[in-house]
């Protein structure tokens, strides 16, 4: 079970600190196709699901610290729920079922129709 991040009353979060998306809150993961090798699968940009799950603590952008370009900075990672529709329209398994994956905060995004 993860651990809720709570909030302090009158500490001020620094910059990037707060979590950008809250469980709960319907996202998508963006559709941008970078040269290199990317922790995004290309099936699943541009593809919509749900916070499941803030993971607690903050940390490194693998990506960027793959390519020597994190200089330390870290950010929030997050359990995804991806309907399995939402990834092959024409499943005909159980509503109820999905894929769960871990998205680094720069790969989400408030859905265009929000």
């Amino acid at each position: 079970m993860l651990a809720k991040i709570e909030k302090i009353s009158g500490v001020v979060p620094a910059e990037g600190e707060v979590p950008l998306f809250n469980e709960g809150e319907a996202v998508a993961i963006a559709m941008r196709s970078p040269i290199g090798h990317y922790r995004m699968p290309t099936y699943l940009r541009g593809k919509r699901g749900k916070v499941e799950a803030i993971i607690p603590g903050m940390a490194v952008d693998n990506e960027e610290e793959g390519y020597g370009r994190n200089a330390g900075s870290k950010g929030h990672y997050y359990r995804v729920a991806i309907p399995m529709t939402e990834v092959w329209p024409d499943y005909i398994g159980s509503a109820n079922d999905g894929l769960r994956i871990e998205v680094f905060e720069n790969w989400l995004e408030k859905p265009s129709d929000v």
